[in-house]
């Protein structure tokens, strides 16, 4: 079993845009997508096991700040560390353009991301109700303000 971590590339397009379908209620369109291949601000990593991409992330890096936009895993392949290593490669990406703190929100409800984003070192920052307007959930507002304690002091392997 081979396991790649790589930048998103325009013949990716197609699977990330059908994992936003399957794990997103309210998926990004492709033409979004595929603007983030060109936006300056933007990186994103896809995961591929076997040639076949099964899980995918991106984030905005502004000045020393790294915002987390997407992270979706093939449900079929949940439970078996490969966000956790997504989120690390984030990470170092991230510290590659000098951002030393990264943020994200996530649904209230979605327990299961809550804990890996805390393993990771973030915390509860805020709330934004109604984030979500799909279902009026409201999101927490989480921050990690040190990826690169976090990243010396995982043993993950993220290659």
């Amino acid at each position: 079993m081979a396991d790649i971590i790589r930048p998103m590339q325009a013949m990716d397009i197609d699977r990330v845009y059908e994992l936003e379908r399957t794990c997103f209620r309210t998926p990004w369109s492709r033409q979004s997508l595929k603007d983030e291949l060109t936006n300056s601000i933007a990186h994103y990593l896809v995961f591929e096991r076997d040639k076949r991409v099964i899980a995918y992330a991106g984030m905005w890096i502004i000045y020393d700040e790294a915002h987390i936009t997407n992270v979706a895993v093939d449900p079929d392949f949940r439970r078996q560390g490969i966000a956790k290593r997504v989120m690390l490669c984030m990470m170092r990406t991230a510290r590659l353009f000098d951002a030393t703190q990264m943020t994200l929100e996530v649904r209230e409800n979605n327990f299961g991301a809550q804990a890996l984003y805390a393993q990771l070192d973030f915390e509860k920052a805020g709330v934004r109700k109604g984030y979500y307007t799909d279902t009026g959930e409201a999101a927490y507002i989480m921050w990690n303000s040190d990826i690169g304690l976090t990243l010396s002091k995982s043993n993950v392997s993220i290659g």
